[in-house]
């Protein structure tokens, strides 16, 4: 069968090797051109770019587009990574902000217990609470200090903003502090600005109750609530608390120490209590009217014996006396 000479491959051939040619050729053009140092060239090429590059504009569009996209992607790496870098920062300073503010809280804390005095004839010890109770129906903490620094039973303390507890049991490196949260604990308090008299009650919880409250209608919650000194327990006017109103409609103590962080404790001195070495003293009145006479005589008379040897000489006086009284009345009789 013969050849078909009219078929496309037969043209395009050629074609493409004379498109081919002429695209080297002008490349080679440009080379020279743009490779030319002259002036006139200079002026050439100067004219091929304003009148060719205007006309490409929106041929550039599209790359312009491509190459805004990848600096945006690559400028959103960048935010990326730094807004992760960010988070971390953050976090760090997250936790060096809570280290900062239990510093100053313990820092204000210690300058509260080294320079702050509640009263000139306060004396007071500071110890560092060393365990707590840790469990729900005992509230209490352990100190370092006990009785070779002069710690005694009944003494109040204090975190050097509020009432804590009393002492309640002294080793002789270590004492013993019940809470005021504590079940047995009961301390007479005073609501200001009122005045009125109330108990607080340890009830193992945080807002411990006030009880047996004179007048309930002049207490408020926000009052503020100190230590009465009733019975010589506590010295009067140690910030407690103040009132608040419970979930169970009771009138209950917010307190003004901080629970959470017990650290240290300061130990008042606030009173001296006298031992008591005999509980039968205690029930002895004071002796107001005269003893009776308790001598020998008197007890003699009163029983009807006679008289001693040696107190013969005063009784036959005694007797003469009364025969001469009664002597004269015989005769007038």
């Amino acid at each position: 069968m013969a050849k078909n000479r009219t078929a496309p491959e037969e043209y395009s051939r050629p074609l493409r090797r004379l498109l081919v040619w002429i695209a080297v050729l002008f490349l080679l053009a440009i080379f020279f051109v743009w490779r030319i140092d002259s002036p006139r060239v200079e002026r050439f090429r100067a004219a091929l770019i304003d009148a060719v590059v205007p006309n490409f504009d929106w041929a550039m569009r599209p790359v312009t587009a491509v190459a805004g996209m990848v600096d945006d992607f690559q400028s959103y790496t960048r935010i990326y990574e730094q807004n992760q870098e960010l988070k971390r920062e953050l976090q760090q300073m997250k936790a060096w902000k809570e280290a900062a503010l239990q510093l100053e809280q313990k820092n204000a804390r210690l300058l509260d217990l080294n320079k702050v005095r509640l009263d000139p004839k306060f004396t007071y010890v500071t110890g560092v609470v060393m365990a707590d109770s840790g469990s729900p129906f005992r509230q209490s903490v352990l100190l370092n200090v006990g009785a070779r620094d002069g710690i005694r039973d009944g003494w109040a303390t204090m975190d050097g903003i509020g009432l804590v507890g009393r002492i309640s049991g002294v080793g002789e490196r270590t004492s013993r502090v019940i809470l005021v949260t504590d079940s047995n604990s009961r301390i007479p308090v005073t609501i200001q600005p009122s005045g009125q008299k109330a108990l607080l009650s340890g009830d193992n919880s945080p807002l411990p109750p006030l009880e047996f409250i004179e007048n309930t209608d002049e207490v408020r919650p926000g009052d503020r609530v100190v230590t009465s000194g009733d019975g010589a327990v506590f010295p009067a006017g140690l910030l407690v608390g103040q009132v608040a109103l419970g979930t169970d409609k009771r009138l209950r103590v917010v307190l003004a120490a901080d629970y959470q962080r017990l650290e240290f404790l300061r130990v008042l001195r606030s009173h001296d209590l006298d031992p008591i070495t005999d509980p039968g003293s205690l029930l002895v009145p004071p002796a107001t009217a005269p003893l009776p006479d308790t001598s020998a005589g008197a007890a003699a008379a009163a029983a009807g014996a006679p008289p001693t040897a040696t107190e013969g000489g005063d009784v036959g006086a005694a007797g003469a006396g009364a025969a001469e009284g009664a002597t004269p009345g015989a005769v007038d009789g």
